[in-house]
């Protein structure tokens, strides 16, 4: 069976200027490259959708909308969350494992929360991941200066390749897109 693609959060919400500086302005493009190839291999997708139970934030109503690059067709399973972790509050464990799945590339936004806690669970759910690094994204660090002010402006790319680091050889192995291309659902 081949790896089930997981494309987590490529929603409209992400656009909006409250998230602040952006690493990888490709990471949608590879993420759309990466949803074509399996298509036309017939490999299995799921899409992640965040939709936030705070009424203000950017992933409600028309942010909770798929970005042009990934959106779903008919048959394309799609599951929604409220927390980071796609496996949380969603029938995806169920689905993937009544599928014969046992391998994942996962790619989306934001690298350090959700893409990071879907990566974490997956392998800790005995899943073998393969994460499309570049088909990722973070944004700048919003800490509080009260608890860690040499935190407070941590730039996006810092960010992204933490959090990757922080994956690669525990959680996952962390490719590009076009080495994942090459090797193939």
């Amino acid at each position: 069976m081949a790896s089930a693609l997981i494309l987590i959060d490529i929603q409209m919400g992400f656009n909006d200027p409250s998230w602040g500086a952006r690493n990888n302005p490709q990471a949608e493009a590879n993420a759309g490259r990466l949803l074509a190839e399996w298509r036309k291999w017939a490999a299995p997708v799921c899409h992640i959708r965040h939709i936030s139970t705070e009424f203000a934030s950017p992933l409600v109503s028309e942010g909770t909308i798929f970005k042009s690059e990934v959106t779903p067709l008919d048959a394309e399973p799609i599951f929604e969350k409220h927390v980071n972790s796609a496996f949380i509050g969603t029938e995806l464990e169920d689905h993937l494992t009544h599928s014969s799945v046992g391998d994942l590339v996962i790619c989306g936004l934001t690298t350090p929360h959700c893409v990071s806690t879907t990566t974490r669970m997956a392998a800790n759910l005995g899943f073998n991941v393969r994460l499309a690094h570049d088909a990722c994204a973070a944004f700048a660090s919003n800490a509080s200066t009260t608890w860690a002010p040499e935190l407070a402006e941590l730039d996006p790319q810092t960010i992204h390749n933490t959090a990757i680091s922080h994956l690669h050889g525990e959680f996952c192995t962390a490719m590009t897109t076009d080495a994942i291309l090459a090797e193939g659902p």
